[in-house]
């Protein structure tokens, strides 16, 4: 493969990489009014790449029809204000099928969800996201890598066969086999984005990283910027401020396996009246009990 300039992406991942949630109705049919509206508010806050179908997105729970209707209504929205980094996946033919109607579409980047086969060796890994890569040769390539098993030799030999492999989106909880694992697969080669969003940015960034995720950015983009805006001037107090500011929330998307990760998100925004609270299965939404606590704690943010 030719080596696709692709500049822009790789600095674009560099950033406060949004991952949106996916609005549903009262029927369990993607509400694309509201859909919109959160669109239209974090980049009228200041998000300059967004990841429809991310895991935030519930991208296991939406049907092939509906990831492309989000995938189309997120690259109209943007509107070449923002980057788009579409989440894929599945298999190969899946992968490969959306990857290109991302193309068509008119993203910038695919992100290549972990793969979920059961027996993942490490040349199979590599197999898996060439075939994807080389079928979108113009597209940015970024593997989400959530297996603490993975080799960065992988990822480097993965980098030497496609060009346009030009980030990781790193999700494994150890700061320490992040620092090792970009450095053995190329600090300078890839742009390493801390997958873990805010509570983990702090210390990958002291690894490597130049870039995460989140999905709080769907509350309080202000305040996922002002961490950003701390870790680029190298203000690990500052960033640490808003860190503790967040972890209590952070901390309730995280509990038991990060099994109210989405469902925290969708009660903040729908106490603040931008969303309904529904999910699909297996998320479920918080019992109400519950949901003055997500409330409370975002009272008093940067909204």
């Amino acid at each position: 493969m030719t080596s696709p300039d692709l500049t822009q992406s790789r600095d674009a991942l560099a950033d406060v990489v949004a991952i949106p949630v996916t609005p549903f109705t009262a029927d369990d049919t993607l509400d694309t009014d509201a859909h919109r509206l959160l669109l239209r508010r974090l980049l009228d806050g200041g998000v300059r790449t967004v990841t429809p179908n991310g895991n935030t997105g519930e991208y296991y729970a939406l049907a092939p029809d509906e990831r492309r209707a989000v995938t189309e209504l997120t690259i109209e929205e943007a509107a070449g204000r923002a980057a788009v980094l579409v989440g894929i996946g599945l298999e190969v033919p899946a992968a490969v099928a959306a990857a290109t109607h991302a193309r068509d579409a008119g993203a910038q980047m695919v992100m290549v969800h972990q793969p979920v086969h059961p027996y993942v060796s490490q040349g199979g890994w590599i197999d898996y996201h060439r075939a994807i890569a080389e079928a979108v040769p113009e597209l940015g390539v970024v593997p989400y890598i959530r297996n603490a098993q993975l080799a960065g030799e992988s990822l480097a030999a993965l980098g030497e066969l496609c060009p346009n492999v030009i980030g990781a989106k790193y999700a494994v909880p150890d700061a320490a086999r992040f620092a090792a694992f970009a450095r053995d697969a190329g600090l300078e080669r890839f742009v390493w984005v801390a997958g873990l969003a805010e509570l983990y940015a702090p210390s990958y960034f002291a690894g490597g990283a130049t870039g995460f995720t989140s999905g709080l950015v769907n509350v309080a983009p202000a305040v996922s910027l002002g961490m950003l805006e701390a870790l680029r001037a190298g203000d690990y107090a500052g960033a640490m401020k808003v860190w503790e500011q967040i972890r209590p929330f952070e901390e309730l998307r995280a509990a038991r396996q990060s099994a109210d990760n989405v469902t925290v998100v969708k009660e903040a925004l729908a106490a603040l009246g931008l969303c309904r609270r529904d999910l699909r299965p297996p998320s479920r939404e918080l019992p109400e009990d519950q949901r003055a606590a997500v409330a409370s704690l975002v009272a008093g943010w940067a909204i």
